[in-house]
Order: C-alpha cells, then structure tokens, then sequence
C-alpha cells in the first residue's frame, strides 16, 4: 500500500508515518522543503505549494491520501490575521490534495481530511455522535464546516471521503497535554473555569491507529469522530493529571482571566462537547487506550 500524508512532519503525522510504516506503507510525504528531509526505504518526500511543482507527477498509484495540514490554533492570540491564517492553511491544502488526485490517472482508493469535533456545538449536558445534526456557531465550527465542505469535493470526484474529526489529541512532545501539564510540574495546577466543559480526548497513538484503521475499512466514510470512548469532564482530567504526575490539584482559574489572557482562543478551553467515536467503535476498531488514566500512565511513564 502507498500512502501520501500532508502535515506529516507535525506530531500527529509523526506519529502515523511511523504507524504506516511498521504495517508495510510506502509513504511520502508532501513539503513545501523537500531539500533537507533525509529519504528512507519507504519514507520519501515531494515538494508541493511552490511555483513550479507538479506533485501529481510522483503520486500515480498512491492508495491512500491523508491531509493533516493547517496552521496550528493553540499558538498565539486569535487576531483576525491569525484566524484567517488558520482558515486558509487549511483551505489551500485541502483544494490542493483535492486537484492532484483528480489529475491521476488512478484516483487513489481512499482520502482522510483532518478535521475536529469543534463542529458540534458546546455543551454540559449533551453527547455528539456522527450522526448528530447540531453545528455549533463559534469560529472552530465556522472553519470545520468550510475546512469539510471543500474535502467533500473528492467525493464528487468517486473518491471514498473520510471526515477525520479528532478530539484532543494527547502526547507529551506537542499538542495540548504539555500545556496542560505545566501548571502542574511547577505546583500551581488546579481547576479551570467551571471545571464540568467536556475533553473528549484521544492518544496519539490510537489517533494513528484510527486512521490506519479508517483507510483499510471500506464501509468507514463520512465523518469520523476521532476520540477516545470515554470523554472526561476537565476538572477530572486535571485531577488525574495531577496523581499521575504527583503534583497538587488546588488553584482555580476563573473564567474571566483566562478570556482576559487568551481572548477568544479561551474557547478552546473553556467550551467543551461530549463526543463518542460511535462509528469506529461500530466498525470493530479496539482502542488501546480507552480510559484516561491510562493514557496519561502511558505517556508519562517513560
């Protein structure tokens, strides 16, 4: 099987190039540097979004094509500059895996879009599936509709679509878990805001699993709920962060200074869904790690 990966060198490609790999992918990964990146067995690069490049050229008989690439929304304040970045990283790379896949001769079996479960709305009471129908109304919901509307063009194109729809991914290298965990290792962790927002959460690692999983199955298309089975409101999550790093759980973080030091990315913390991955869990994929504690165990252990 050959695989292309946009975003493959960020932390969760990284972890699904490794994945792909060990169950005998091919995989290239698509760069606009490709000059420094060191080629391996079945690890190859191709230059695209740069005058000039033709990436279609490289990818003819690629199965499987997964776009994960978008500028990141938990660096930095979100100004409207910083929001229209995030929109459009995301736009410009989705209508381009989009083009080269219409321009093989052999269109590829399967495309997996990254996509978030920002798109449902923000509650304390109710759970979000697939097929839920509620859309939320804030900036994430208004660019994961955009960001799927312009993946779903593959499907027009006879291309079997998967809407990857992650949760917050857990990992100790990059992602949201360091960030959580520094209050923490300095004595100063505790609850945040209303401390009942949901978290529907997921390790890395089974993050690259579902998605290995996700293009082997031909019965998964559509939307995808990336998430662990047992989303955990986050004054639990802060809790058990804090026994598995042995650390305090007393200071609380009031609302309106995290919206006062984050202006509206507080959202991303403050506001919260309860999302169950029903249709992975439906097609028989087996979460390795299920429950919080071990997730965190695992992560932390080494």
């Amino acid at each position: 099987m050959k695989a292309v990966i946009a975003g493959g060198t960020g932390f969760v490609g990284k972890e699904l190039t490794n994945e792909l790999i060990r169950h005998g992918y091919d995989v290239t990964i698509l760069t606009r540097n490709s000059e420094n990146k060191k080629e391996e067995d079945r690890l190859h690069y191709v230059k695209w979004l740069a005058d000039g490049t033709e990436p279609e050229a490289a990818l003819e008989g690629t199965d499987v094509f997964i776009n994960l690439a978008g500028e990141s929304i938990n660096s930095g304040r979100w100004t409207e500059e910083r929001k229209q970045r995030i929109l459009n990283s995301r736009i410009t790379a989705t209508r381009e895996m989009v083009r080269i896949m219409k321009a093989l001769k052999q269109k590829p079996k399967v495309f997996i879009n990254a996509s978030a479960v920002g798109i449902y709305p923000s509650s304390d009471m109710d759970t979000f599936t697939e097929s839920s129908n509620a859309a939320g109304s804030g900036f994430l919901s208004q660019v994961v509709n955009i960001w799927e509307r312009e993946a779903i063009e593959a499907d027009k194109a006879g291309i079997r679509t998967v809407l990857a729809r992650f949760g917050v991914v857990l990992g100790t290298e990059e992602g949201a878990l360091p960030r959580m965990a520094l209050p923490y290792k300095i004595g100063a962790g505790g609850k945040i805001g209303s401390g009942r927002q949901w978290v529907s959460w997921i390790h890395v690692w089974d993050v690259a699993r579902a998605i290995r999983f996700a293009a082997e199955h031909e019965a998964i298309e559509g939307p995808m709920n990336i998430t662990a089975p047992n989303p955990v409101r986050m004054n639990d999550l802060g809790k058990t962060l804090a026994k598995v790093l042995g650390r305090p759980h007393w200071l609380f973080v009031p609302e309106p200074a995290l919206k006062l030091t984050l202006g509206e990315m507080s959202t991303v913390v403050l506001d919260g869904q309860r999302v169950l991955p029903a249709k992975l869990t439906q097609a028989g994929f087996i979460f390795q790690f299920p429950l919080l504690r071990g997730a965190l165990n695992d992560l932390y252990s080494s």
